[in-house]
C-alpha cells in the first residue's frame, strides 16, 4: 500500500516498445499522477529513468538490488508479463517492494499458436512445403508427394505439462481434435500424484510445454528423457526456452528418437550469438523455429495493459 498521497504518484514505463504498435496506455496513465513512457532503456539508462518513481513498469529490462537500493522512491515494479526472472524479488522483498506480474493474458493468443505448430509438425508443413518450392512436386511421378510421413492428431496421445489456464485450454483444443490428454505431475512437487514426465513420455504422440523456468524445469528435456519417446513424436515447446536443453533435443531429432520439434522461445533472446536450433533450419528436418511471436494477438497485447492497471489499482486500494 502506497504511502505516498495517490494523487501524486509518479510511474514509468521502460521499454513500451516491447508491447509492439496499437497498444493503448490510457489505462496505466489513468492511475497514476505522473506517467512517463520509454519505448526501450539501456542497461545504463535503468536507474536513471527509475529515480524519483513510485511505480516502475517493466516487461524485459532488468532491474536488480542495486537498482532498487538507488531509487528511494520505488514501491511497486509491474512486470508486463508473467515471468519475473528479470527482478530480484528476494531484494525486493527485503527493501518492501511489492512486485506485480500478470497472468493469463495471453492464454487464447499463446494456446493457438501451440495448435498451429502441434499441427504443422504433424502435416510436416515446413518439409512439404520445402519440397514444393524445390520443384519435387512440380517434377513427381503421381498426383500428390507422400515422402514426409503425416500424423493424423485424431486418436494420439497429448501430455501436456503445465496444467493452469494455458494447459487448460490446449486441453480443451487438443481434445476437439479428437486426441487423448494426460498432464504429467509438475517438476519439484512432491506431494504431486499425477504421473512423472517420464512415466508418460514413452506414450506420448505430442508433448507440449507450459510450465514456468524454474530449478526444477530447467533442462526438463534432456538427452536422457528423450530417448524414453517414441521415434514419431512431437516436442512444442511455447513455455521457456531453458526448458529444453536444444542441443539434446536437435541430436534427438537428427537421429530419428523423436518425430518433429517446435520452439517458441530459445535460451537466449534475441539469438543475437546464433543458436543451434537456428542453425541447423536448413538440415530438411521437421523443425520449426518462431520468434517468440505466440503471444502476439493484439488483445493480449492490450490485456497486458488492462490487468497491469488493475495491479496498481489493487496496490492502491488493497
Amino acid at each position: 500500500m502506497p504511502t505516498t498521497p495517490l494523487n501524486s504518484l509518479k510511474g514509468v514505463i521502460l521499454d513500451a516498445a516491447s508491447l509492439g504498435e496499437g497498444v493503448d496506455f490510457d489505462p496505466l496513465e489513468q492511475q497514476l499522477a505522473d506517467f512517463v513512457r520509454w519505448d526501450s532503456t539501456g542497461p545504463g539508462q535503468t536507474l536513471t529513468r527509475i529515480q524519483g518513481a513510485h511505480v516502475v513498469f517493466t516487461n524485459k529490462v532488468v532491474i536488480d538490488a542495486a537498482m532498487m537500493r538507488a531509487a528511494d522512491n520505488l514501491k511497486l515494479i509491474c512486470v508486463l508479463a508473467t515471468g519475473t526472472n528479470n527482478v530480484d524479488i528476494a531484494a525486493a522483498e527485503a527493501l518492501g517492494i511489492e512486485v506485480r506480474n500478470v497472468n493469463a493474458y495471453g492464454t487464447a493468443s499463446v494456446a493457438q499458436h501451440t495448435l498451429t505448430l502441434m499441427l504443422a509438425l504433424a502435416t510436416r508443413l515446413v518439409p512439404y512445403q520445402r519440397s514444393v518450392q524445390q520443384g519435387e512436386w512440380q517434377r513427381a511421378s503421381m498426383f500428390c508427394l507422400m515422402h514426409h510421413p503425416v500424423m493424423q492428431l485424431s486418436g494420439k496421445t497429448l501430455v501436456l505439462v503445465g496444467h493452469g489456464e494455458l494447459g487448460q485450454e490446449v486441453e480443451r483444443l487438443a481434445l476437439a481434435f479428437g486426441m487423448h490428454v494426460k498432464v504429467a505431475a509438475r517438476p519439484g512437487k512432491t506431494d504431486d500424484t499425477r504421473p512423472s514426465l517420464d512415466t508418460l513420455l514413452p506414450e506420448a504422440d505430442v508433448v507440449s510445454l507450459h510450465c514456468p523456468l524454474t530449478p526444477d524445469t530447467q533442462h526438463l528435456i534432456n538427452q536422457d528423457n528423450l530417448a524414453l519417446c517414441k521415434p514419431t513424436a512431437l516436442l512444442v515447446n511455447c513455455a521457456r526456452g531453458g526448458i529444453i536443453h536444444e542441443q539434446d533435443a536437435l541430436n534427438a531429432l537428427r537421429q530419428g528418437l523423436i518425430g518433429g520439434l517446435a520452439v517458441d522461445v530459445l535460451t537466449q533472446e534475441p539469438p543475437r550469438d546464433g543458436n543451434v536450433l537456428l542453425d541447423a533450419l536448413h538440415e530438411g528436418l521437421n523443425l520449426i523455429v518462431t520468434p517468440h511471436s505466440a503471444w502476439l494477438a493484439p488483445e493480449a497485447r492490450q490485456r497486458i495493459i488492462e490487468l497491469s492497471a488493475k495491479n496498481v489499482a489493487d496496490w492502491k486500494n488493497p
